[in-house]
């Protein structure tokens, strides 16, 4: 439990504010789930604490908000893009299936600032569900539809990201797996990249930056179902040089660096035999931005607020800690947010209640990311040698989780 807030009642955000009145097009990208009409639950924001500084260009304050539950303490660090020093990439604990705490990522990458993010394969691989950019390169791509985790949202597909482009805008955006595998005897579609989850039939492609984790648990269900029996027919080949080093069945362990692995289920298990050792062969994959936009970075989020409006169907009954990322109209403002919840103080909010109080905020559009005992938000105050968590986790310790959003200054 936290120290009681004071602040000014009613006070909206004035950098946000501000960096709406700025704004700029972005680039267009397919719509997200249909958001509602304009109304819904009357949910304000109560008391805004004094700005703290954390950085150049990155603030933090606290807020408190009143839901049809109760009392909701909340966190938002602001983030202006436009400041030159300042930007944004993706936290990780070194490997796609591993999993660290949000400070401990924070602290071991020089971030200033972080927050938990993507859904993911707790107590399995703990590998996150949705696609993953970091320093501009592709890290992962999004699992079947059917085996994403976290709440569900009409309309809200498994590759959709928030993300900050090469042109330092952030945006709601999706990321599409495009990929082949060419050997001697033809061309077969590459359906996965460094997932939990390969989809049935298909070929998955693991990196060194997917870790050590079996990379046969990834064989295992099926496209709308994780606790079915794992696929029968399996394979797995090493791609090194350019050539096929090593062919037998999926394994765990680090693959070396420069290497990458092909493995395969069911008829996919079949392509991926039909290489043999010494053949050449050629892989080729990308992520494909539906803006046009090449990212940055970007992390795996559900759409709850497009153009100032609610995302149709968001519930409005099962209330918890809440994290979420969102922006300006024009992109050049982001908020980190978390609502504390499970709390004495701190009742949680629906889905529908933090759509509504980023909307409050004036932020345009955001995504919900992890929740629950994941929500994390850390800086790190000026001077200081490390961050310090400021808002109130529900778990009694820091939850590990596999990746977040990192916010890097000077």
């Amino acid at each position: 439990m936290r120290a009681p807030r004071i602040g000014r009642a009613r006070e909206v955000f004035a950098l946000l504010a501000t960096a709406v009145l700025m704004f700029v097009p972005a680039a267009e990208v397919p719509t997200p789930p249909s958001p509602t009409p304009e109304g819904g639950p009357d949910r304000v924001l109560g008391e805004v604490g004094p700005m703290s500084p954390v950085a150049l260009g990155v603030t933090h304050r606290d807020f408190v908000t009143t839901a049809a539950g109760g009392r909701v303490m909340g966190d938002v660090v602001d983030v202006d893009l436009t400041h030159p020093e300042v930007r944004t990439d993706l936290l990780t604990p070194g490997a796609v299936a591993a999993r660290a705490p949000v400070a401990a990522m924070a602290n071991g990458s020089g971030a200033v600032a972080g927050i938990n993010g993507d859904f993911f394969d707790i107590g399995r691989t703990n590998a996150p569900a949705g696609p993953a950019v970091t320093r501009g390169q592709p890290l992962k791509a999004a699992v079947p539809h059917g085996r994403r985790m976290g709440p569900a949202v009409p309309g809200a597909e498994i590759d959709y990201v928030f993300a900050v482009g090469v042109d330092r805008v952030g945006r709601i955006d999706r990321l599409r797996l495009e990929g082949q595998v060419t050997g001697k005897g033809g061309t077969f579609p590459v359906r996965a990249l460094n997932q939990y989850a390969v989809p049935v039939g298909g070929v998955g492609v693991f990196t060194p930056d997917w870790g050590v984790v079996d990379r046969a648990r990834t064989l295992c269900g099926t496209d709308v179902d994780r606790d079915a029996p794992c696929a029968a027919e399996q394979a797995e080949v090493l791609v090194h040089d350019g050539a096929v080093a090593m062919a037998g069945p999926p394994v765990g362990g680090r693959i070396p660096d420069g290497d990458v692995v092909l493995t395969g289920r069911d008829e996919g298990a079949a392509a991926v035999r039909s290489l043999r050792v010494g053949d050449p062969v050629t892989v080729a994959y990308s992520l494909v931005p539906a803006s046009g936009v090449q990212p940055q970075f970007a992390i795996g989020g559900t759409p709850v607020l497009v153009d100032s409006r609610l995302v149709a169907g968001l519930d409005d009954r099962a209330r918890a800690p809440r994290s979420a990322v969102g922006m300006s109209r024009d992109g050049r403002h982001i908020a980190l947010v978390t609502l504390d919840g499970r709390q004495s103080d701190s009742v949680g909010a629906t889905l529908a209640e933090l759509a509504t109080l980023l909307r409050e905020m004036g932020l345009d559009d955001a995504v919900n990311l992890d929740g629950g005992g994941s929500s994390t938000l850390v800086h790190r105050a000026p001077g200081a040698p490390e961050v310090a968590v400021v808002n109130d986790p529900s778990d009694p310790s820091a939850r590990l989780v596999p990746n977040g959003i990192g916010v890097f200054a000077g």
